[in-house]
């Protein structure tokens, strides 16, 4: 698991389990307030920080004067060797700037460093609140006897997510990103910190015979406080029912003093088999693997559940989503039968169920990515993204198709909207690629390249983060570096070329601009 519990910048740590600063000789020695201070100029560092923001929330019940604040940033400072201000920038009549790249760690140092302005913006998303509830649901324990039920749990909870996540009252955060907690004993106080959010939900399944228990308690993390707990018991066969009645009480337990009117919840067409639910349950643990083997074993299983329920609409959109990844990671063996069979599973997904945003959203990138039908897929992940707000993969896809149409700005917002929802997901490398198009696009090559860097840093075996940090560096004049990322790119997909870039792009000034980045890096005709 991935917790963000450092910041590194320069030569220092700031250990937030520790409560400690270390730097290049060791432990350095910071009041309380000054350490205080040190973190959330780390947590802002996207912005200037007014004095009265950083006195109203570092000194919350206590009134003090300039004079107090002045003091930590002069300790700060000289803990830091930074009297000239090079770390930490005085803005005239409106706060204090903390200027230098930071990257967000783990305690063993096995996190992603974001480079440059992108950690600037990671910072601020990842560590703001929003004003409407907000909530992760952590995956459930499996209590069960037989290990191999794991699947059946993550199950349950990932519909429990997208049941929560319905409601346009609630931010809920994605279930790539609280999964990351699995097989831990997560401390509450640290996952509402690292999510931002102010309630956490978490649980078990036991799964025995014919019949299923659902335990749950919904966390005030801030306070620990428990705010709601139940248990539910049922027969096998009224597992969805089962589901519906665990959604409808944590919302009930968020939301009590808001309007039942205000609560919009999707019902959801359960599956005419629970055998076909289960296989697709195990479709879905094969396809987060990110491996070839296991995305064709995700396919085989989707066709069995679409087999056994041929009315299963989530079945086929995870199969069209299958074949979005084969192409992204250069797995494809047959480009033309893989379109056609993409096509195929996502019109047939929307015909069987064309209200479920999960549905619209796998079935409209497919469509966009592999089928090159880019304004019929961004109008269904449009319409995925007004039915479930909180539905990442639905932001994610939408920035890339909106990126294609040539809607750069429109593109960025719904990255950063997706990078909001989801911040510690095991994906992210998407997202960070996105981001990375998008600016390259805009003309910003040097934001390009950070996203670009963090994207490959994530998944060095991404193919669009090789391909995209190679046209950032070519456009910067950096072209021994562009041919060595457009280097790995070919090694990773043999079969890039311009008409890639034709398919999908639809102005052609951008077509042009990534067409002459590419020929620099080093692409063939």
């Amino acid at each position: 698991m991935m917790t963000r519990n450092a910041f590194r910048f320069e030569s220092f740590t700031l250990d937030l389990e520790r409560m400690c600063l270390h730097g290049p000789t060791g432990q350095v020695d910071l009041r309380p307030k000054s350490f205080d201070v040190l973190h959330f100029l780390l947590q802002h560092s996207d912005r200037v920080v007014p004095k009265e923001e950083l006195i109203r929330t570092i000194w919350p019940d206590v009134t003090v004067g300039d004079e107090s604040l002045t003091q930590c940033i002069s300790e700060i400072r000289r803990a830091l060797d930074d009297e000239k201000q090079r770390i930490i920038r005085t803005i005239p009549r409106r706060g204090y700037l903390f200027d230098v790249p930071i990257s967000v760690r783990d305690a063993s140092s096995s996190a992603t460093p974001i480079d440059g302005n992108a950690s600037r913006e990671f910072s601020s998303l990842a560590s703001s609140l929003l004003d409407r509830p907000s909530i992760a649901v952590l995956p459930f324990a499996n209590m069960s006897d037989d290990p191999g039920q794991e699947y059946f749990a993550d199950g349950m909870v990932e519909d429990i997510i997208t049941g929560l996540s319905r409601s346009k009252l609630l931010f809920v955060i994605a279930r790539t990103s609280s999964f990351t907690y699995k097989g831990t004993a997560a401390d509450v106080k640290r996952v509402g910190r690292e999510l931002g959010v102010r309630y956490v939900l978490e649980g078990s399944v036991r799964k025995a015979g014919n019949r299923v228990r659902i335990t749950g308690q919904l966390i005030d993390a801030a306070t620990e406080a428990n705010l709601w707990a139940e248990r539910f018991d049922s027969q096998l066969e009224d597992v969805f029912d089962l589901q519906d009645q665990v959604t409808s009480s944590v919302i009930d337990a968020i939301t009590h003093r808001v309007e039942r009117a205000e609560i919009e919840r999707a019902q959801r067409k359960p599956p005419g088999s629970l055998q076909a639910y289960d296989y697709y349950l195990r479709a879905l643990s094969s396809f987060y693997k990110l491996t070839r083997e296991a995305h064709l074993e995700a396919l085989k299983l989707t066709e069995i559940a679409s087999g056994i329920d041929p009315e299963f609409a989530a079945a086929y959109a995870l199969g069209a989503r299958c074949y979005i990844q084969r192409k992204a990671f250069g797995w494809s063996a047959d480009v033309a039968q893989e379109r056609t069979e993409a096509r195929r599973l996502a019109r047939r997904a929307i015909e069987l169920d064309g209200d479920d945003p999960s549905v619209l959203a796998m079935a409209g990138h497919a469509l966009a990515y592999v089928a090159s039908e880019v304004e019929e897929g961004a109008a269904l992940l449009t319409r995925a993204t007004n039915l479930n707000p909180n539905l990442v993969i639905a932001r994610h896809w939408s920035g890339f198709t909106q990126l294609w149409l040539g809607n750069v700005e429109t593109a960025i917002e719904q990255f950063k909207i997706a990078l909001r929802l989801s911040p510690l997901d095991p994906l992210i490398f998407n997202t960070y690629a996105g981001l990375a198009f998008a600016y390259f696009l805009a003309g910003r090559n040097e934001d390009g390249s950070s996203w670009a860097t963090a994207a490959v840093r994530q998944q060095p075996k991404f193919v669009a983060g090789h391909r995209i940090l190679a046209a950032c560096r070519a456009k910067s004049g950096r072209i021994d570096e562009a041919r060595q990322a457009w280097a790995r790119a070919i090694q990773l997909d043999p079969t890039l070329g311009i008409s890639g870039i034709k398919d999908l792009y639809r102005r052609p000034e951008d077509i042009e601009k990534l067409t002459q980045a590419f020929r620099i890096a080093g692409m063939l005709e």
